[in-house]
């Protein structure tokens, strides 16, 4: 069906959307009016065509592209697939800990869950502005750049159509091949085992195919990490949860440190300075000055869907150069725009207070915090400096006394090599008597030893792929054409892959409803 032809309440086709009598028929979202997603749920002990391991973005935008698909079930292997979503935090959340008032979204809202893929799909961005009556309000502000608690909203808005499939406060531990099929010998099935977060129970979930898509764990230096946790160390994802509790009172005065180089430390740095208005705070960064990250629009090509393609086809030498050359895209970089307004604030202090000493706001550059030490009261940090000139003996060991250190230092992205462990033995044999590597394809799926899994069976990675499949593997950038690729890669009826490209393109490029 073409774009211009809509079906009227009677289901009847209208050409150019003209329908006089009654309105164009388009899916509402959750609220009274509420249409159940085409997923459907499987009884715990029932053998699930897919379990999800993680109800984050990546995992939603492949609910959302299954839900899409389903209008075509013809494409699809199975005709209702039986699915389940494990998800270890009590509701849906999404960084949680780092939704600051002002900050902005670093991306545009056209690459949603959604738009990219169909932009006719009940979940994109514009959908749930209508949905909630901000459209046209949305469009005034003239942005692509929606406030993070806004983008919250949209995914929390995207999660609650999932509610029947998904269940909160389960600990994934592990996945478990099941017992080799009689008549080939070959794994037909996993068993995934989670920990009932309120329980404490152990339950386990049967099913052919498993996405393991949980993000990554906070990273900690080790001077941070060995010996010294304590709670005035607080990781960034945590820190609009841990802060308040350790400094409920937001006017008692305080010194506070942030610890890193990148847009999540320079957020936080300038949070700060509003929501305890007389701390005195220092950022420590690594680095001789704080770096822009760049996003113009050719740079901003690397995070195009096709050039995922092209990353995985280079060699690995070529893919490392490549990904050392576009980190400042990413990584240990911020936003120019706050960047702008941090050197502002700092600029007027300088302009009120002219002596460093009376600073109430630092920023230290060329600085590694080496130790830390634990005071009456205070925690003290040891900081290296890293420039240079004290190897001229030109500077002395600082000592900085602090309440609390807020660590922003990224994230790991390892969890899936713990879980998957008593499945290594699946694993494609090794090249050249190298040890079993945990390799995936260009579609994510991991690669098995082919006469010890079946086809029918298999485990693909979220979110851990950056070294094969680049930069944009972890970040929102991709995710709707991704979560098209994954349901075709899980479900997509064998002919699909053989069959005509516009097949193929609808299960990847347009869910349309026609």
């Amino acid at each position: 069906m073409s774009p211009s032809l809509l079906l009227a309440e009677n289901g009847l086709p209208t050409m150019n959307g003209d329908t006089p009598h009654t309105e164009t028929r388009r899916e509402a979202g959750p609220g009274p009016e509420a249409r159940s997603s085409r997923l459907r749920p499987c009884p715990t002990e029932g053998l699930h065509d897919l379990v999800c391991v993680g109800f984050g973005p990546a995992s939603l935008a492949i609910a959302a592209a299954l839900h899409d698909a389903l209008a075509r079930p013809d494409l699809l292997g199975v005709k209702v697939p039986r699915v389940a979503f494990l998800e270890r935090q009590a509701r849906f959340a999404w960084h949680d800990g780092m939704l600051l008032p002002d900050a902005k979204m670093q991306i545009s809202f056209v690459k949603d869950l959604a738009t990219l893929r169909d932009p006719c799909s009940v979940f994109t961005f514009l959908n749930y502005l209508q949905c909630q009556g901000r459209l046209v309000q949305f469009t005034n502000l003239g942005t692509f750049h929606p406030l993070r608690t806004e983008y919250d909203d949209y995914l929390r808005w995207c999660a609650a159509w999932f509610e029947d499939v998904v269940h909160y406060g389960q600990d994934v531990v592990d996945v478990l091949p099941d017992e080799p099929a009689v008549k080939h010998g070959r794994v037909e099935s996993f068993t995934v085992r989670s920990l009932d977060c309120k329980t404490g129970l152990l339950r386990e979930w049967r099913t052919r195919h498993v996405v393991i898509a949980v993000g990554g764990r906070p990273r900690m230096p080790d001077v941070f990490a060995e010996g010294n946790r304590d709670p005035r160390i607080i990781h960034s994802s945590a820190y609009l949860k841990a802060l308040p509790l350790l400094l409920p009172d937001r006017t008692v005065p305080c010194r506070l440190a942030v610890v890193g180089n990148g847009q999540s430390a320079a957020e936080i740095f300038n949070d700060l300075h509003t929501r305890y208005p007389n701390s005195r705070t220092s950022l420590l960064i690594k680095g001789t000055a704080l770096r822009p990250s760049d996003d113009s629009p050719f740079v901003n090509e690397i995070f195009d869907p096709s050039r995922v393609d092209d990353m995985y086809r280079q060699s690995s030498i070529v893919r490392d150069a490549s990904l050392a050359a576009d980190r400042n895209t990413n990584y240990g970089v911020v936003r120019l725009e706050l960047l702008e307004h941090l050197y502002e604030k700092m600029y007027q202090q300088r302009l009120r207070h002219p002596h460093e000493r009376d600073w109430q706001h630092r920023l230290l550059p060329s600085r590694v915090v080496s130790g830390v030490q634990k005071g009456k009261g205070s925690l003290w940090l040891k900081l290296q400096d890293c420039s240079g000139r004290h190897l001229d003996g030109a500077t002395d060991a600082e000592s900085l006394p602090v309440d609390a250190v807020i660590v922003a230092t990224g994230y790991i992205r390892d969890v899936h090599l713990r879980m998957l462990q008593p499945t290594k033995h699946l694993l494609a044999p090794p090249v050249n008597g190298h040890e079993r590597r945990w390799a995936v394809s260009r579609d994510y799926r991991l690669q098995m030893d082919a006469d010890k899994v079946s086809p029918s069976a298999g485990v693909w990675l979220q979110g851990c792929n950056e070294d094969t499949h680049g930069l944009s593997d972890t970040l929102l950038s991709i995710l709707a054409i991704r979560g098209g690729e994954m349901v075709q890669s899980v479900f997509g009826h064998p002919t699909t892959k053989t069959t005509t490209s516009a097949d193929r393109d609808h299960l990847t490029n347009g869910f349309a409803h026609h």
